[in-house]
């Protein structure tokens, strides 16, 4: 959750990170070309910061376009256990947020996911105290919390850290009330800014937060948040002003579409050399990650306000560095390491939000990729055509990285560490097929037992 600078140091894999009861395995068979319309599910990072900023309100709230994953199922499981009551009926989830306790959440649950993290705002500013354990997710870096505690502290919270455990209450004698405060954060983390948006929300007087992230997630709970009366201006510049509210109201909320699944696909299209088109998106939101796509070769075209396409064409080596919004995400690195490792000629990717996502280097390079890790940079020599081969996924995006290199891949491609997939894409296997794509989900000491000869090229594919 919380985004640090790198420090340039490099972690090997760590196969024993996989959990034991996680024994799928995807094969994919490559050189598939691929055609046909892509819908893009709801903001993976909106709808967990969302669904904590419910906590603030006392009645019933509606969220509409909520994708179906396993970080959304582990936070509403420890929403659950705060005494919040959730029913989903397709992609909509209705919370009910009236009777929260300070219950402190399983920590085998919140090791799991650290969006987890965020109900440590709401929790304080409604009920004046929160024992939240430390968070976990993929090991892409270290993020700690220390730009949420420190803002937290600012406006009037007593922090304590003890076991693993993060206890903030508010004592004194005016009541147990956060008091606004100007705060300044030394990165402009996306973890930070939404903790205190919604801590702000129902403190006493005016916050502001400067240096604050500016990614469309941020911008989406500021506006849930101001759909159910909250007063907050400046979301999506650096700097937010909150003032706070005595309470909030019940709303009906849709979650933006997720701009990090609507880049995978563009550059599903983009490395199978296949056109396609997206819909529902916000094009604005991938504004880097379309003039990347433009400099490589490729032509994405806005077909109607919410629909893109992409036509490809011959791939060109381009120098790429990740940024906080609106730069070029993070997000996207792994994905497009996978695509410019076919490109023409050479190039550089620099890292510089997170320092252990290069992780994935290795399992391309098995692939035949020819990358070199010098620092936070990734020296990518282009190659004609990668080879299928048996990788591991070491953390979210680079699962869609090896999911993409596959696809482009002559042979087949055996993926494992698909807890990870399975965190952050909704359907993105189902999505694949429906589009050509040649790829099947089977247990460890399973065989794919149907198969059907492909007559284009010498490959055995699943029916």
């Amino acid at each position: 959750m919380e985004d640090r600078p790198i420090n340039q140091s490099l972690s090997l894999i760590d196969t024993n990170s996989v959990p034991a009861e996680d024994k799928s395995v995807l094969h994919v068979w490559g050189r598939a070309s691929l055609s046909g319309h892509v819908k893009i599910s709801g903001a993976k990072n909106s709808a967990l910061a969302i669904m904590a900023g419910a906590l603030l309100c006392p009645e019933d709230c509606l969220l509409r376009n909520v994708p179906s994953l396993l970080d959304i199922e582990r936070m509403s499981q420890i929403l659950s256990v705060l005494g919040i009551k959730i029913k989903r009926q397709g992609d909509n989830l209705e919370i009910d947020a009236r009777t929260p306790d300070d219950s402190q959440a399983p920590y085998e649950l919140v090791s799991q996911l650290r969006a987890s993290f965020f109900v440590i705002g709401p929790l304080l500013t409604r009920l004046g105290v929160a024992r939240v354990p430390l968070p976990g997710g993929c090991a892409i870096g270290a993020r700690p919390v220390d730009l949420h505690v420190r803002g937290l502290q600012a406006m009037g919270a007593e922090v304590q850290i003890d076991h693993g455990v993060v206890h903030a209450y508010v004592s004194g004698s005016g009541g147990r009330k956060l008091k606004g405060a100007k705060i300044y954060l030394d990165f402009p983390s996306v973890g930070a800014t939404e903790t205190l948006i919604m801590a702000a929300t129902l403190a006493e007087g005016e916050t502001t937060i400067e240096n604050a992230a500016q990614e469309p997630e941020v911008v989406d709970l500021a506006n849930f948040c101001r759909a159910m009366g909250a007063k907050i201006r400046g979301a999506g510049t650096n700097t937010i002003i909150i003032s706070g509210v005595p309470s909030l109201h019940s709303v009906d909320y849709s979650i933006i579409p997720d701009r990090i699944e609507t880049g995978t696909f563009l550059v599903a299209g983009a490395i199978t050399n296949s056109e396609i088109t997206l819909s529902p998106v916000v094009p604005y939101h991938l504004t880097a990650v379309i003039a990347k796509l433009r400099e490589i070769g490729t032509q994405v075209i806005v077909e109607e306000p919410n629909c893109l396409r992409i036509v490809p064409d011959t791939l060109r080596a381009t120098d790429i560095e990740t940024s906080p919004y609106p730069g070029f995400p993070t997000d996207m690195q792994a994905p497009f390491m996978a695509l410019l490792a076919q490109s023409e000629g050479d190039c550089i990717i620099t890292e510089t939000v997170f320092e252990n996502r290069l992780r994935h280097v290795a399992e391309l390079n098995r692939m035949g990729a020819d990358i070199r890790v010098k620092g936070n940079n990734a020296v990518i020599r282009g190659v004609p055509i990668l080879s299928g081969a048996p990788v591991l996924a070491t953390d979210l995006r680079a699962s869609a990285a090896l999911v993409l290199a596959g696809l482009a891949a002559e042979g087949k491609t055996a993926i494992r560490g698909l807890h990870h997939l399975d965190r952050g894409y909704e359907n993105l296997e189902a999505k694949l097929q429906q589009l050509g794509a040649k790829l099947q989900r089977v247990q460890d000491e399973e065989e794919v037992e149907e198969t059907v000869q492909v007559q284009d090229h010498d490959q055995v594919l699943p029916k």
